[in-house]
């Protein structure tokens, strides 16, 4: 830690996902750095009994890579967020989700894109990875699919999340909660629509790869409609969606209702796609006549 060389701390938020973090974990031992920077670890468990102390412990024991582990005991994912930026030290910080896992040169792309296009962070893609080959509805309706853009292409903030996102570290100065809490979901493009706003430039970096772990739970259609309802519902939290973003869903609700049969006719891609949306509108309506449809702040499976 007394290296002239900058510092990446890499940030990982997880809750109960033991198994998917010992990867995450596994993945970041020998990422590539050609000498230019050091790096260490920050993870932040919102799991009040600390599920993910035990693996990281295995993992430093291991591995000798320096890892910080906190804990945020009250469940939402922007207080935990806030507490790893908190732990965190260092030029830069990365965040990367727990259900992620990284390239072997993941972290010297991102570095390598920041410096050479001089600017405040960079977003790289995540692509899905089945450990289990899933139906071909799910791939053909390309559920987990995220787009990626060209190399150097400057984001807004619609663009803006954290997994797999790296960014300098004076970002975050001024912010004691850069992350709002109010925000149970949409919290990352919140805090890029702010940071845009005083001026910071983000740019995207299509060869900095990360994997998205595609567990079968989650190609249950239940957890899609479930998770739909529930983005819907939350949706109205976010200061950019107002009293039209309902009346759009008011209209598009009975339009993708009708749609329903005729989208069934082309397969089971099309017909989840169609219900999806559905439910994403739903949400949203009941949520704005005070129905909460799920019960609870997250679908976390």
């Amino acid at each position: 830690m007394t290296s002239t060389l900058p510092h990446v701390c890499i940030c990982i938020c997880t809750h109960k996902r033991a198994e998917m973090l010992r990867r995450l974990l596994d993945g970041v031992v020998g990422q590539a750095t050609d000498g230019l920077f050091t790096y260490s670890v920050v993870v932040a468990d919102n799991d009040r009994e600390e599920s993910g102390r035990a693996v990281v412990d295995a993992f430093v024991a291991a591995s000798g890579i320096a890892v910080t582990y906190c804990v945020e005991p009250q469940q939402n994912i922007a207080r935990t967020r806030n507490k790893a930026v908190q732990a965190a030290h260092g030029d830069y910080l990365v965040f990367i989700d727990d259900d992620e896992f990284p390239t072997p040169k993941w972290l010297l792309t991102l570095f390598t894109a920041c410096r050479d296009f001089n600017v405040d962070g960079v977003l790289g893609p995540v692509k899905p990875h089945f450990d289990v080959t899933p139906p071909a509805w799910v791939v053909d309706g390309k559920f987990y699919d995220r787009p990626s853009y060209p190399t150097g292409m400057v984001i807004d903030w619609r663009k803006g999340r954290t997994g797999n996102t790296f960014l300098k570290r004076h970002v975050f100065d001024g912010e004691d909660t850069p992350f709002r809490p109010e925000f149970l979901t949409g919290e990352d493009q919140d805090f890029f629509r702010r940071m845009i706003g005083k001026g910071f430039v983000f740019v995207w970096c299509h060869e900095a790869l990360a994997y998205e772990v595609v567990p079968p739970i989650r190609w249950q259609r239940s957890f899609m409609l479930k998770r739909a309802l529930l983005r819907g519902s939350i949706s109205l939290v976010h200061p950019t969606v107002g009293l039209s973003a309902v009346a759009k869903s008011a209209v598009a609700a009975p339009l993708y209702t009708l749609a329903l049969p005729f989208a069934a006719v082309l397969g089971q891609g099309r017909f989840m796609t169609c219900l999806v949306r559905l439910c994403d509108h739903l949400g949203r309506l009941l949520a704005a006549v005070g129905i909460d449809p799920i019960g609870k702040p997250y679908v976390t499976e």
